[in-house]
């Protein structure tokens, strides 16, 4: 691999690291998928097995897939109407069907993945189903793909756990090409800061719960993603900046002229890309250690969701490529924040978009060498095609042009001379009680270091009775622990934030230490997340007691507990009965999950073994 001489120094040397460590994996993985390329196409399968595959499709399908010389694409989803951002995609196979036929070909939906929402189970037992959720999806991809019968996906998902499962499941078919179709956004509804301060109140027990209710309600309105820049966002920052997505097509609201003419776009770009035509991009081959490099990269500019840690990790993993937790760390130090999106700051996606969106964030960040440019993506060679934005010209066709060269709100995006911060969103931290990860995009400098007695729980429903009782009234680092994939299935904590926000509020210095998860909601608090080793998995994280000491120091990267070594050392293992957390809402169906899956530094993933 030659790496352009354009590109800064330290993510070359990430990127050829990457490359190096992945050597052999990747080889093996290219050399599976060389070979699934070459298996009998859809024409030469069996007679019997050809007719089931066309048996319920109209006449006009039914000959072309019965010639066998048209594309055929297969339609991977995420539907369900009960989700806003997957509502919209009700519409989009018959969308999808007519756009394929206007191109020559057909498509067919292959089957369908499971989509649920963690912000309908957050504190709930649903939510320890959530990061398991992922590696179901890629199975479900998997077994839709299994009648080898497509010569193309597309695949419909937006959310947390959808999007990075979805990867993981066309990887296994990678060598089939793949475009990500998304939904967008819903509108803005009630602005961030408003609702964080509804919520802190609520938890002060200053507002009802039908006033918060009604807040939510004004926030979470219509068709859509959810606005903030959480983790469903986030991955469509990384879905378009990896190549996976059209330009521009990320933050279109649904439901729109635009975001139709850019599903019907996706298609036919689809359709164009398969082995049947000149233009052969399958995504095993598209998705290499540059276009990861460029995802982190991404992720540190805009300060995305910690989830992505996780995702991106077990990501790269399915196309035999290795990354660490070392990697983001030191990408890190080189990648300015030039984005706030809320919890980052108060603007939401859409004014994020208008601003400048991804085609501005993008220019800059090649401009100053931080993107590798010469990277395969679904609209050819090179990341030069994302410099351009979508519209619709007088007639209601699509066309393209050049997006802003700066930004329409420099309170949310910037460029690369001017940043909010000289350095990415994410720290990496080592110390005494293993590793972990903090977002310290949102949180104000002067709160980067913390250093205050522990007050230990085994869950958050714990620490927020505590709250509740005035019995946290002092400086102090919460512990919540036996939330890692092995205890519970790693849920995120978000019921966390208000009353610890409260406190900080109030002058007190606070953070939390959780092997669980927060996401990109993480706040203001200073939180070390995804500690690893996990405390159900022997971690030090087990050994701490009300009233030691701990220390997070995000700018060195330090998590440490102040105890004296010999006593450290020698100090038993706290246990927890999980036995509740196992069984209901489906949970006893997951423990081979829990007893399979990988630390959070290796994805959290039961494929890791």
């Amino acid at each position: 691999m030659k790496i352009d001489a354009r590109v800064n120094a330290r993510v070359a040397e990430v990127t050829d690291r990457i490359a190096r460590r992945s050597h052999d994996s990747r080889a093996r993985y290219l050399d599976r998928i060389a070979a699934a390329a070459t298996t009998p196409v859809r024409r030469r399968l069996g007679c019997a097995n050809q007719a089931h595959a066309f048996a319920a499709c109209g006449a006009h399908d039914k000959k072309l897939m019965q010639d066998g010389r048209v594309p055929s694409l297969g339609i991977v989803t995420a539907y369900n109407d009960m989700l806003s951002a997957h509502q919209p995609y009700e519409r989009f196979p018959d969308l999808i069907r007519q756009s394929a036929r206007a191109a020559g070909g057909v498509a067919q939906v292959a089957g369908g993945v499971p989509a649920m929402c963690d912000g309908i189970t957050q504190g709930e037992s649903g939510m320890e189903l959530s990061l398991f959720s992922r590696d179901v999806i890629a199975l479900s991809t998997a077994v839709a793909l299994s009648h080898q019968t497509f010569d193309a996906a597309v695949f419909l998902g937006i959310c947390d756990k959808i999007v990075p499962g979805l990867v993981i499941g066309a990887l296994s078919f990678g060598h089939l090409p793949a475009v990500f179709i998304p939904s967008g956004p819903m509108t803005s509804g009630l602005g961030n800061d408003a609702k964080s301060k509804i919520r802190q109140a609520y938890a002060e027990g200053k507002l009802g719960r039908e006033a918060l209710l009604e807040a939510e309600a004004q926030a979470y309105h219509g068709a859509g993603t959810c606005t903030f820049y959480g983790t469903a966002n986030t991955n469509q920052m990384l879905m378009e900046i990896m190549g996976l997505q059209l330009p521009g097509a990320s933050f279109v609201n649904p439901n729109t002229p635009l975001r139709d003419a850019l599903t019907r776009a996706a298609t036919k770009r689809a359709l164009n890309i398969t082995s049947l035509g000149n233009q052969y991009t399958p995504i095993g081959r598209m998705l290499d250690e540059r276009a990861f490099v460029n995802g982190i990269v991404g992720l540190h500019a805009t300060g995305g969701s910690t989830n992505l840690t996780l995702h991106l990790v077990a990501m790269a993993a399915a196309a035999g490529l290795m990354l660490t937790w070392d990697d983001f760390a030191d990408l890190a130090q080189v990648i300015p924040l030039i984005a706030r999106i809320y919890p980052n700051g108060s603007a939401d996606v859409n004014h994020f978009h208008a601003a400048g969106g991804m085609s501005m964030l993008i220019r800059e960040l090649l401009a100053a060498g931080l993107l590798h440019r010469d990277v395969l993506t679904v609209c050819g060679d090179g990341l030069d095609a994302y410099l351009q934005e979508p519209a619709l010209d007088a007639d209601g066709a699509l066309t393209w042009h050049d997006g802003p060269v700066a930004s329409g709100d420099p309170a949310v995006l910037r460029g690369i001379a001017d940043p909010f911060h000289a350095t990415g969103g994410l720290r990496v931290l080592n110390g005494n009680l293993g590793r972990a990860v903090i977002k310290t995009s949102a949180v104000a400098t002067e709160r980067h270091i913390i250093e205050a007695p522990a007050r230990v729980f085994h869950s958050q429903d714990d620490l927020q009775k505590a709250f509740a009782a005035g019995e946290l009234a002092g400086d102090l680092v919460a512990v919540v622990r036996f939330q890692g994939p092995k205890a519970n299935g790693m849920p995120e904590l978000h019921k966390l934030m208000p009353p610890l926000g409260s406190l900080q509020d109030r002058g007190l210095k606070v953070a939390l230490v959780t092997d669980g998860r927060l996401s990109g909601a993480s706040g203001k608090v200073p939180a070390a997340i995804h500690v690893t080793p996990e405390a159900a998995d022997g971690g030090a994280i087990a050994r701490i007691r009300d009233g030691d000491v701990i220390r997070l120091d995000a700018a060195a990267g330090r998590l440490e507990v102040l105890v004296e070594p010999s006593e450290w050392a020698t100090r038993a293992h706290a246990q927890a009965d999980l036995s509740a957390a196992h069984v209901g809402v489906g949970r006893e169906l997951f423990g081979f999950f829990r007893e399979r899956v990988s630390c959070a530094d290796s994805g959290a993933s039961v494929f890791a073994g």
